[in-house]
């Protein structure tokens, strides 16, 4: 649960794997070597992969990957957003994120309530996944929300 405190260790621990985080081999000892090099702290591999693993099972966690540049990759990216009834979006929003095309998905305040991202690499496949996500839940006000202009936005959140 996202209730329990963080530890000094926890918080420079989820620091390290916002930004810069190693593409090796062993990227949590390199992630551990960094830990004691950059801040003191004398950690071994498997006490951050364990520290890591229990942020996830508290909720800190959702997921843990790499984000893209998807244009140059050949995909796109949509943001939609949907008027979801309050007692369908719990199911409505696990459905969402149970698509790996899905980077991000949330709730606002906002008649329009659940926001996602789509990436795709062909319009027929956005076209399909919201005609999917229509009909398994009955829910017809979902938006794509195409962008006009894209803006690159550095989301690190300091624990320190």
């Amino acid at each position: 649960m996202a209730g329990t405190r963080l530890t000094g260790p926890e918080r420079l621990i989820l620091n390290s794997i916002q930004d810069g985080f190693p593409v090796v081999a062993s990227p949590f000892a390199a992630l551990a070597e960094r830990l004691g090099r950059e801040h003191g702290l004398a950690v071994t591999e498997g006490e951050v992969i364990e520290s890591v693993r229990s942020l996830k099972d508290r909720g800190y966690i959702r997921r843990l990957g790499a984000v893209f540049n998807s244009r140059p990759l050949g995909y796109m990216s949509t943001l939609c957003a949907a008027r979801v009834p309050e007692d369908l979006v719990e199911s409505f929003g696990s459905l969402v994120s149970s698509f790996p095309q899905v980077t991000h998905n949330y709730v606002r305040s906002n008649p329009l309530n659940v926001w996602f991202t789509f990436c795709y690499a062909r319009k027929e496949e956005l076209e399909g996944f919201l005609s999917k996500l229509r009909g398994e839940t009955g829910i017809e006000e979902i938006f794509e929300l195409s962008s006009e202009k894209i803006f690159k936005i550095r989301a690190v959140f300091n624990l320190s």
